[in-house]
């Protein structure tokens, strides 16, 4: 048997699927794990796509939204705005 590694971006192709893997990831208020869930959406509409509407460079978009990358506000923003999303804030339930 062959055994592939799990790559989440091969599952993620409707927008409600997207919606709903990223809301599970703001869940555990995990920066890094917010950063790298973004890192699967944006390779599932594709990275250089992404890249070039968020006016940042592929390469340095990959490490950022990587497990171990820290990307900026600016990159986060960009990159939720390329994929026609937007943060917003609301009140925690108590």
């Amino acid at each position: 048997m062959e055994t592939k590694p799990f790559d989440a971006a091969s599952y993620l192709e409707t927008e409600e699927d997207i919606l709903f893997y990223l809301e599970a990831a703001m869940e555990g208020n995990d920066p890094k794990h917010i950063a790298s869930a973004l890192g699967d959406v944006a390779r599932s509409k594709g990275m250089s796509a992404i890249a070039k509407n968020a006016g940042v460079g592929r390469q340095a978009l990959y490490n950022s939204l990587s497990e171990n990358g820290n990307p900026t506000l600016e990159t986060l923003v960009g990159v939720l705005s390329a994929l026609g999303l937007q943060l917003t804030v609301q009140k925690r339930a108590a």
